[in-house]
């Protein structure tokens, strides 16, 4: 998920300058839903690779269209967020996943096939065009998620944040680093200081969120660095190292991500 902290907000909730935004889900707007990939994103190329993302993720606002939103200004698409219901009852379900991203997305649609009852909800992602960053659009964009899943009933919305500073201390456990406050007691992390700031309480960690695997050369072309030497590599905008492994010319990123709940009133009216 992707956010950040610009100019502050007014009472409402809203920005000054970007009053002419409006943020509908896709379910209204169906018109918007294959267009919701023409933002300007800034994602690092190997966070394109992960197996359960290139299978599911891109039919995610067309079949939860009602726990997606999208965000216009005039004819032209500036953001989007993206969650995916799913039943959290079921045995095995107890638990948050330690795969978070990826298990809760593979939950979801196994459910959706199944025709289950859904008893919560997962953030996926909240994507700002990088014209649009910095500008408080962010906390609009989860306000609106938050809305468009309490609007289905649902009291619980969870996330598996990707706190959007880790990569800058990429050796450093995401435990530790998710301790780190400022002096108001918020997260150091812009991110998740957003989420705990609309009233989000931290759960655990993911350890394993997402995990993205390749060949060498699969490495090489997507970051341009060597992957000549076994061990971990640090790469820029991983939020850990990427384990290399010459002998079987293969290299696997493993991203943990945070937990994080929010509850949610029905019908809320936020954004």
């Amino acid at each position: 998920m992707c956010g950040r902290q610009g100019k502050p907000l007014a009472p409402c909730g809203c920005v000054a300058d970007i009053d002419d935004i409006t943020i509908t889900t896709c379910a209204e707007r169906p018109e918007l839903i294959s267009r919701v990939y023409e933002i300007r994103e800034n994602w690092p190329a190997f966070m394109l690779h992960d197996a359960v993302g290139n299978a599911l993720f891109n039919r995610v606002a067309e079949d939860f269209p009602d726990y997606c939103v999208v965000a216009t200004e005039g004819d032209r698409v500036i953001a989007r967020g993206r969650s995916a219901p799913f039943n959290a009852s079921l045995p095995g379900r107890e638990e948050l996943p330690a795969q978070g991203w990826d298990r809760v997305m593979v939950w979801a649609f196994s459910d959706l096939h199944r025709n289950r009852p859904t008893t919560t909800a997962s953030a996926l992602d909240i994507t700002i065009d990088t014209d649009y960053l910095g500008r408080g659009l962010s906390h609009r964009m989860l306000m609106a998620l938050r809305d468009a899943v309490g609007q289905q009933g649902i009291r619980s919305l969870l996330a598996p944040v990707r706190p959007t500073a880790k990569h800058l201390q990429p050796s450093l456990p995401m435990t530790d680093y998710i301790g780190q406050q400022q002096d108001d007691g918020l997260p150091t992390d812009p991110w998740l200081r957003v989420h705990i700031k609309a009233g989000a309480v931290i759960e655990k960690v993911a350890p394993a969120s997402m995990t993205i695997s390749g060949s060498l050369a699969e490495w090489r072309r997507w970051t341009g660095l060597p992957f000549d030497r076994d061990g971990d590599v640090v790469v820029p905008g991983a939020l850990v190292p990427v384990h290399c492994d010459t002998a079987h010319d293969h290299a696997v990123y493993v991203e943990p991500n945070v937990w994080v709940r929010h509850g949610l009133t029905p019908a809320s009216n936020h954004a």
